[in-house]
């Protein structure tokens, strides 16, 4: 008898086994479902991502007027020169680049190829900055995740609903649907002499440990600048009335339009912040880089150009404020303060 339990046992144990091996097989092996499949997707996916992150970087080259070849590549996409030789031969054998002289060149097909990814990162980017809360650091990368996920319809869709912009938050140009692009314009603000009055074009994403030191001296694309002083190794401007001194480092990341000799851009704007209790001010504007949620809330609180606002009280900590606006006191921390222009009315100090 107990010889029989353990032949049953031995027999029931190679059965159970091989239903987990079958199990297993069809699990790996299942048609569009399988776990051979996932892989196999993602696989594809993630080569996809890099021949379109090097389209993007090749364009990138192209537009500024810059070389490109196989060491410049790798770095930028942070790959090893041999997978940089295979995607280049991926690229060059599905027509989308050519090689003179060990430089990359994009053909008519690469180009379209990456101005159709551009248009998806610049369109998306810009959605994220003017219509949802998250922070000002993560639009460019969670941009560049959505360009190889999202369709042209559904980015369409969100052209059309954002009003088609020109240009993403941080001013570059975004491409038409037809693949058109303005040419490169600017120049370094690291270019700068003393006296010269300029407007911020672009700021420049990447590196993000830089930008995020730009975007916390509140500069943005469309901003004033007046150069004050230049010495070796810094330069020195007002934005806005504020003073700003950067390294040229730091400076180089911004492009800036000069103004005409003939019409100087001098600081015209007070700011919310400098109000003292018991002044008036009318409403100028809300900075650019005020955007999304807190946008909308300061705007449905009366925060638009022409109104009259008057500072009322101070809080215990001194921050907020309460500001008198639209018959209505309101809160408004000097963060929030800082972002919004107006026009003195009355001349108390």
């Amino acid at each position: 008898m107990k010889i029989l339990t353990l032949l049953i046992a031995q027999n029931s144990l190679l059965v159970l086994s091989g239903l987990l091996i079958l199990t297993f097989i069809l699990w790996f092996f299942w048609p569009r479902k399988g776990l051979l499949t996932h892989i196999s997707t993602l696989i594809r996916n993630n080569q996809r991502v890099l021949l379109e992150d090097a389209l993007k970087y090749l364009f990138d080259c192209e537009y500024n007027k810059q070389t490109c070849n196989m060491n410049s590549l790798a770095g930028n996409l942070n790959i090893s020169n041999d997978k940089a030789g295979q995607l280049i031969e991926r690229l060059n054998s599905m027509g989308l680049i050519t090689l003179k002289n060990q430089n990359l060149l994009l053909t008519d097909t690469g180009r379209s190829y990456s101005l159709r990814v551009i248009r998806i990162h610049r369109v998306w980017e810009r959605y994220l900055a003017d219509e949802t809360s998250i922070a000002q650091a993560d639009w460019h990368k969670e941009a560049d995740r959505l360009e190889h996920i999202v369709t042209h319809e559904d980015t369409e869709k969100i052209a059309a609903l954002i009003g088609n912009p020109v240009y993403d938050p941080h001013g570059d140009p975004i491409p038409t649907i037809e693949g058109d692009i303005p040419e490169l314009k600017g120049i370094p603000l690291n270019q700068l002499k003393e006296g010269t009055s300029a407007r911020i074009i672009h700021i420049e994403d990447e590196p993000r440990s830089i930008y995020e030191q730009l975007t916390v001296q509140g500069l943005y694309p469309g901003m004033q600048v007046y150069i004050t002083d230049v010495e070796k190794g810094k330069i020195t401007f007002a934005a806005n009335s504020d003073e700003c001194t950067l390294t040229t480092l730091f400076a180089a990341q911004i492009t800036v339009e000069i103004a005409p000799e003939s019409n100087p851009i001098t600081p015209h704007y007070k700011l919310l912040s400098d109000l003292n209790i018991g002044q008036q001010a009318e409403i100028a504007g809300i900075s650019p880089n005020c955007r999304g949620q807190q946008r909308r809330r300061l705007m449905d609180l009366g925060i638009v150009p022409g109104s009259l606002i008057s500072a009322q009280l101070k809080s215990a900590s001194g921050d907020p404020i309460g500001f008198r606006v639209m018959g209505t006191t309101i809160g408004i921390r000097k963060k929030q303060a800082d972002l919004i222009f107006i026009h003195k009315t009355d001349n108390h100090d």
